[in-house]
């Protein structure tokens, strides 16, 4: 009785199991993706939010062509973080200052809001060997805008002044193109619905007029992904 049970049990999660380990037949033409958007910096110590909009043409069952945009920050709800000194053009005049009165650079942390903007184009490549759940790795090539509102810290500015150095403007606007890697899987509900998660890193260097070091951006989003035509 009891092996007749265990037979059962195994014969229930095969067949439970088996819609999820098939291999998907039925691949869509376009796919329409909206979603939460997560991004952080931890040279900027910036984490901003937003939505992520993704489209894409299926070229191949194992190829699509794809665009996406990205909208994050305190305009949308919210984007905020801190930049050291040390970091800064400013560091050198500082530090040569430091016998006169100037703070260390490294002490010296300037507040910031921002909003941010990405756009990227690029392929995606999907893995398509289970009909619940769609693997896909992505390269992107692309831009990133931002606009920053800086608060400088009591007396820096007259400081910088003082040291023959003009103080950066308290609004900042930067644009700078990037590659980037990211990835990510589907949940297929149905044919036409599913849930996507996606990661994406991303190198450049925004306000290189002020920043002296590249940064790195990492990406999270989620959200529904819809999908329309049949691709054959």
């Amino acid at each position: 009785m009891r092996d007749r049970k265990a037979v059962l049990f195994c014969g229930l999660l095969i067949l439970i199991s088996l819609p999820v380990w098939s291999q998907q037949t039925e691949v869509s033409r376009y796919t329409l993706y909206t979603g939460f958007d997560y991004m952080i910096s931890p040279a900027r110590n910036l984490t901003e939010r937003g939505f992520d909009v993704d489209f894409g043409v299926t070229l191949r069952r194992w190829l699509a062509l794809g665009g996406d945009f990205g909208a994050l920050g305190n305009d949308i709800i919210s984007g905020a973080g801190t930049v050291n000194g040390a970091d800064t053009v400013y560091a050198p005049l500082l530090i040569k200052a430091e016998p006169l009165g100037a703070p260390p650079p490294d002490t010296v942390h300037v507040p910031f809001r921002s909003t941010t903007y990405t756009f990227a184009v690029g392929p995606q490549f999907y893995l398509r060997k289970w009909e619940r759940v769609t693997l896909f790795a992505r390269p992107g090539f692309g831009g990133i805008h931002e606009s920053a509102s800086l608060t400088l810290p009591p007396g820096i500015g007259p400081l910088l002044e003082e040291l023959g150095a003009t103080p950066p403007s308290p609004h900042q606007k930067d644009t700078e193109l990037f590659f980037g890697l990211g990835g990510g899987f589907d949940v297929n509900f149905s044919r036409r619905v599913a849930l996507r998660f996606t990661s994406d890193w991303v190198n450049t260097h925004l306000f290189s007029n002020l920043l002296t070091n590249r940064q790195n951006y990492l990406r999270v989003t989620v959200g529904p992904v819809f999908h329309r035509g049949a691709f054959r």
